[in-house]
């Protein structure tokens, strides 16, 4: 049985933890992973196996589940030959092959435990043998803490589908947007163009474009905000999304719409809009400007029976005295529309502050 990445995943590091306790507290939904690393040298001392093993109890017994980067140097630094029983000791879910791994040693561990692999470097060979395994594989991507050096889209949808293609699922980082993680300061993403995203953006953007199983943050946690986002997107299966509407159609607001499916590449038509009572009253032209995308708009008693129908703006469109521009989305999460495919629900939200 596969374990659930149907949360949004954290990363821990034990030079930080202490300052992640209260959030991490807070944060904790049932299924919830967090990523951590055993292998970064900067953080070794004589005290790091105790201080190790004392951060994954507390998350263990905060409910978390255990995703762990280890490699031979791991090993060393534990004073152990044996890392399955090493992951056992720590109550490591999910060990993370990193570099100095052979592929037999590889198979034989995927025989004993559920073990991710480095995503963008797993061959063909090693991907066929580990997908006959006996336990869960995955493959998770790295993170690019150096701006320029994260994956482009073309290498990252190749790289994931042909991993599907072998039955292996797919993990990935996206960049926090609060604490950002030293010693550069400029996110952890594994896409480049999420480097500067609100969480929430790219979070959708791996998820519902790229089929990615399960979705960590690379510099630790995010922000209230955008986690509150995320996490009623996992509840609910419906997309929010931050707009600013004028004062007299606030009332859309925490309403749930369709995407029709038969909506055009120049927009989005909202299924229910014409049956809201909202607009069951006369809409007369207000208004009627060029329709930028992102913005929000109602047709006009002059559209007959169209009058009271709702669409997002994709692509550009002029000026029509049909037509009212009733709000837009917000800048920052303009990228939405792209996670929107025909046929989801939405539901308009204030933008946040």
């Amino acid at each position: 049985m596969w374990q659930m990445f149907n949360r949004l995943g954290f990363s821990v590091y034990l030079s930080t933890f202490e300052k992640q306790k209260e959030q991490l507290k807070k944060l904790c939904r049932k299924g919830s992973y967090v990523f951590t690393s055993f292998h970064i040298s900067e953080e070794f001392d004589d005290t790091y196996p105790a201080r190790a093993k004392e951060m994954c109890q507390w998350l263990t017994t905060a409910g978390y589940r255990i995703l762990a980067d280890v490699s031979k140097k791991t090993l060393a630094m534990f004073g152990t030959q044996d890392i399955v029983e090493f992951a056992h000791e720590m109550g490591i879910d999910i060990l993370r092959i990193d570099y100095g791994f052979t592929n037999d040693e590889i198979a034989a561990l995927a025989a004993k435990m559920p073990i991710a692999v480095n995503a963008s470097t797993l061959g063909d060979e090693l991907a066929q043998r580990l997908a006959m395994a006996e336990n869960q594989v995955y493959a998770m991507h790295n993170f690019y803490p150096r701006p320029e050096t994260g994956l482009d889209d073309v290498f990252f949808r190749s790289c994931n589908e042909r991993l599907h293609r072998e039955g292996i699922r797919v993990l990935a980082f996206i960049a926090g947007d609060e604490a950002l993680r030293a010693p550069i300061f400029e996110g952890l993403p594994t896409l480049e163009c999420h480097r500067r995203q609100p969480p929430y953006v790219s979070y959708l953007d791996l998820v519902r474009n790229y089929g990615i199983d399960g979705v960590f943050v690379g510099d630790g946690i995010v922000s209230e905000n955008e986690f509150a986002l995320i996490d009623n997107f996992c509840s609910s299966g419906i997309c929010d999304v931050p707009a600013e509407l004028s004062n007299e159609n606030e009332e859309l607001y925490g309403k749930v719409f369709t995407v029709r499916v038969d909506s055009p590449a120049c927009a989005m038509r909202f299924q229910e809009s014409r049956e809201y009572s909202c607009f069951g009253k006369t809409i007369m032209p207000c208004n009627c400007v060029q329709r930028a995308a992102g913005c929000i708009t109602v047709d006009n008693i002059e559209y007959s029976r169209y009058s009271g129908e709702i669409q997002f703006v994709r692509n550009p469109l002029p000026a029509d005295n049909r037509v009212n521009v009733i709000g837009r989305v917000d800048q920052r999460y303009l990228a939405i529309l792209d996670c929107l495919p025909n046929g989801k629900k939405l539901k308009l939200i204030p933008t946040p502050k």
